[in-house]
């Protein structure tokens, strides 16, 4: 009969009465048939998969009200998996008459129980050929004795599952053997339920209770929709098993132990195993936030780097607000003036983050009614109007570099993308060896899954919840875990210890009473794509000589630091999204190490990098953006390198500093940040800055007995050769501009180097020393534009200033009441006098350049002393130079200054010239670091040889 000869629906209504034989025959007859067949998927071919009684719900017990794809495929998997078990390829070559086993029309089928043919299950097997189906009608049915299983038969129980109860201690000798629809219980005389060291075992649709399976190598086994019920099982050096759509609950102990490297000797099973595996591996996914929109793109893939309102990153089917708008615009690197960046702020953040106006550091020098003497002394600098948008303009630019290279290497990558990538994450993803678990749920018991002495396990699609640890894997063993969730742990919920590895890639780890995933002594994991937030404590810690690779996840709103580092753990952390947590964003302390590059970081309460009591990281390229503290912390005893990060629009500063640290701070871009971009403190911390203990409560005492680095053989291999240890923390080619308060704020009782920094148009002043009982060294800065003085220096502060370029601040250029030398330094532009020494000051004054439009160029007042000697002092039209009370001529030397003054606008464009505008520096410090654009950071400075500067501004030129 032809398909178009009745309607569709009533096609479908008459093959709903078929059997499965039946609508095989019927895929047969033509296309059109076979079509109208697939066409039964949710009617006919559901309702034979949901009523096998071998079987259940497809995605039981994780997701049992979610239909599968098809219901007709799922069929056609459970169908091929309750065959596998007579695929014994071996046993069928070595007897003729078993060839033909498989076009035999029926088995024998053996009847135990009350009413049949047999009265016990040992009876059964004695009686049984290879092959035979026994099934146990309904009841208890208990043998008192170890029961053998010699022979290869299937032993099914009758009726619902629940209806056949086997109390009995089964030993497998044979080469294959399938169980299904039964309640195992355990004997009296032993706890285990069943034990195989050879052959091959299917479960299938089995209850567990109180009891263990063990399964040792060469065996192996398939358990497929069964319930372990404070039951587990044991497998021992298994090449290859798969444990599919089970549930354990209630565990004393580990649900699932593997125990030894995966064995050689493989049974004949595994490659049927594999093959069944493969066929229905879970497809990684993309997730679901795979980042943030840090661009637009035009029709040819281009970025176009235009202002936008806001930047958010999706979690699940939440939205959070990732970067302030303060944040997303200045990192598009837009050249327009901060008046209008201000303009375009939302009106939600404006209080947050306001808006800087540059027009109070970057004016012009005086009021309406001294244009005229400004016009007739404009410097070289101002030429053509730049002063007003130079800053902006050259920090825009170096911004605008350093962010198409952000857009390319910050963006949050999928884990289909890692694993293209990174070879090696991509052959531990495609790997099957040792303990398959797929789709398996863990519940309300201690652990879930236990490796060991070089045991290896592959999770996928599982659920771990309400456990004491979900994953634990020791002693050189290897997980590999792909989208699994994992919560709710009353400790860590994965944790890798003594070398253990593998991959732990795309999983949703939250809401655990201690870290996420804990890594120590010597674990060296692959951390990749996983969302892991909302914990109690932290959300990774690598402690004790930890490792790692960490890379690509998403860290959020964990009450402790989202990476928290220490005892000598020395992991390699990139790529990460680390915002919203309660405390610090990534945390090194004691001792920890680790190289710590390319990661987002904002939103945190506390710092969003903190490192203290030996800390010792490589911290390099990351965006540490809008935290509701300080950007970095560097509290006692912390070091490391700190290098080319962008710390941006955080609430407290942009980088936090104790004098007894020794920080390496080198090309990082330090801006709109609310208080002072560089601060500079000696106080000791105190215990409610930070939290206290952020690695959990668990003891570290072994740690801590063995963070002795110096005998690490591999802590030199970590660190590349450039680094070299310094002895006073460094300060060295930052741009630091737009912040709330100071550039850089000193109160130190260690010495301090403050090297080629341009510190530009911050609220308050430039550099502000306030406390130095040993020497700040400050040399060859750019330090312009800034709300109130260029440097200040308070008394009793020992103080170098040499080789700077101190232009157009809106009050003095230089105010010492401390001790020191000031030399060679070009201050010029300034609003008020050059250079104030006052009430004690003693310094040394030599070689500078100094002008200033409408005060002094030099005034020394109170009782300072001290000697000015050999220095330029260009005179405004007011003719004042040098202000020197006659109370402390004795007390303060002032010779061989020369004093010069210019009338005409082309001799002030030749000030400047020989040597040009500081700061001079060629060639940049040792070891300094390559720009995002691709020229050296260190060549802020050029030199110009002769004439003038055609007219061009010697300002732009230093920047």
């Amino acid at each position: 009969m032809e398909v178009g000869g009745l309607p569709v629906e009533l096609w479908q209504l008459i093959l709903s009465y078929l059997c499965l034989p039946d609508l095989g025959r019927c895929t047969m007859v033509c296309r059109a048939w076979y079509e109208l067949i697939l066409s039964l998927d949710k009617t006919r071919w559901r309702q034979l998969c949901l009523g096998c009684l071998e079987h259940r719900h497809p995605n039981w017990p994780n997701k049992p009200g979610v239909e599968p794809w098809s219901w007709r495929e799922a069929f056609k998997q459970h169908y091929l998996a309750s065959k596998t078990w007579t695929k014994n390829t071996q046993d069928l070559e070595s007897s003729n008459c078993l060839s033909l086993f498989r076009r035999r029309k029926g088995r024998r089928r053996l009847c135990v129980g009350a009413g049949g043919e047999f009265g016990s299950l040992r009876a059964a097997l004695a009686a049984a050929s290879p092959y035979d189906r026994l099934v146990l009608l309904p009841g208890v049915h208990e043998e008192q004795g170890e029961v053998l299983l010699k022979v290869p038969v299937e032993v099914v129980g009758q009726g619902k599952l629940g209806d056949v109860a086997l109390l009995a201690s089964i030993d497998q000798h044979c080469p294959t053997a399938r169980l299904c629809n039964m309640v195992f219980m355990p004997a009296r005389f032993t706890s285990v339920l069943y034990k195989t060291t050879s052959g091959y075992v299917q479960f299938d649709n089995c209850n567990f209770e109180s009891g263990q399976l063990l399964i040792h190598a060469p065996g192996t086994c398939q358990v497929k929709f069964c319930t372990f019920s404070q039951s587990s099982i044991h497998l021992r050096s298994v090449a290859l098993c798969v444990l599919e759509n089970c549930e354990f609950t209630g565990s004393e102990n580990a649900s699932v132990t593997v125990e030894g490297c995966p064995s050689s000797d493989r049974n004949w099973a595994c490659k049927h195993l594999a093959v069944l595996t493969k066929s229905c591996a879970v497809s990684i996914q993309e997730p679901d936030a795979a980042g943030f929109p840090m661009a637009k793109r035009d029709s040819g893939g281009e970025s176009l780097l235009e202002p936008v309102r806001t930047c958010e990153i999706v979690v699940g089917e939440e939205q959070s607000s990732f970067l302030s708008a303060v944040g997303a615009q200045a990192l598009l690197g837009s050249a327009q003036e901060d008046t209008e960046f201000g303009e375009n702020l939302p009106a939600a953040k404006e209080e947050e983050y306001p808006a800087l106006d540059s027009n109070s550091s970057d004016s012009n020098l005086g009021s309406d009614d001294d244009e005229d003497a400004q016009a007739a002394y404009e410097l070289p600098y101002q030429a053509h109007s730049l002063s007003h948008t130079l800053a902006d303009v050259t920090h825009s630019r170096l911004q605008s570099n350093r962010l198409h290279a952000l857009q390319r290497d910050l963006k949050l990558k999928s884990l289909q993308q890692e694993l293209q990538q990174d070879q090696e994450a991509q052959s531990l993803a495609n790997s099957l060896q040792g303990c398959i678990i797929r789709q398996c749920l863990f519940r309300d018991g201690k652990g879930g899954i236990f490796i060991y002495s070089r045991g290896q396990a592959k999770l996928e699609g599982s659920i771990f919840r309400d456990l004491t640890y979900a994953v634990r894997c020791i002693q050189n063993s290897k997980v590999i875990m792909l989208r699994n969730d994992i919560h709710h742990c009353k400790a860590s919920g994965i944790f890798l210890r003594l070398s253990a590895g593998g991959l732990i890639a795309d999983n949703n780890i939250h809401s655990n009473c201690e870290a996420g995933v804990d890594i120590r002594k010597g674990a060296n994991p692959l951390v990749l794509c996983n969302k892991i937030h909302s914990g109690l404590r932290s959300g990774i810690v690598v402690v004790g000589n930890g490792k790692g690779i960490i890379r690509s996840n998403q860290i959020y709103r964990n009450k402790e630091a989202g990476i928290y580092i220490l005892y000598n753990g020395n992991p390699a952390v990139s790529g990460n999204h680390i915002f919203q947590g309660l405390a610090a964003g990534i945390a090194v302390n004691e001792n920890g190490r680790g190289q710590i590059t390319g990661n987002v970081i904002s939103e945190n309460q506390w710092g969003g990098v903190d490192i203290r009591h030996g800390g010792d990281p490589i911290l390099r390229n990351n965006l540490i953006s809008c935290g509701y503290s300080d950007g970095v912390v560097v509290g006692e005893r912390g070091k490391g390198l700190i290098e080319g990060n962008i710390i941006y629009g955080n609430k407290g500063c942009g980088v936090w500093m104790m004098s007894s640290s020794l920080p390496h701070l080198i090309d990082n871009q330090i801006s709109h940040n609310n208080i002072y971009g560089v601060a500079v403190f000696c106080r000791k911390d105190n215990a409610g800055d930070y939290p206290p203990d952020q690695g959990g409560s668990e003891n570290f005492q072994e740690e801590r007995e063995g963070a002795g680095g110096e005998n690490d053989p591999d802590s030199e291999e970590e660190y590349p050769a450039a680094r070299h240890p310094i002895n006073v923390a460094l300060v060295e080619l930052n741009s630091i501009n737009h912040n709330g308060a100071a550039g850089l704020h000193v109160r130190s009782s260690e010495a301090l180097n403050i090297i080629a920094n341009v510190i530009h148009a911050n609220r308050d002043g430039g550099v502000a020393v306030l406390q130095s009982s040993q020497l700040t060294r400050i040399a060859d800065n750019s330090i312009s534009c800034n709300s109130q003085g260029g440097v200040l220096v308070e008394a009793e502060c020992q103080v170098e200033l040499r080789g700077n370029g101190i232009y157009e601040n809106s009050s003095h250029g230089i105010i010492s009441k401390g001790e020191g030398i000031i030399a060679e330094n070009d201050i010029i532009g300034n609003h008020r006098c050059g250079l104030q020494l006052l009430q004690a000051a003693d310094m040394k004054v030599i070689k500078n350049r100094i002008q200033s439009f409408q005060d002094y160029g030099i005034a020394l007042l109170d009782e300072a002393k001290g000697q000015v000697q050999e220095n330029l002092i260009f005179q405004g039209r007011s003719k004042k130079s040098i202000l020197r009370p006659m109370s402390n001529a004795e007390d303060c030397i002032i010779q061989n200054n020369m004093l010069l003054t210019f009338k005409k606008r082309f001799d002030t464009e030749c000030m400047l010239i020989n040597p040009p505008a500081r700061p001079h520096i060629e060639g940049g410090a040792p070891g300094s670091c390559m720009a995002a654009g691709g020229q050296r950071v260190s060549s802020i400075t050029t030199r110009v040889d002769g004439g003038c500067y055609n007219h061009r501004s010697i300002f732009c030129t230093i920047l």
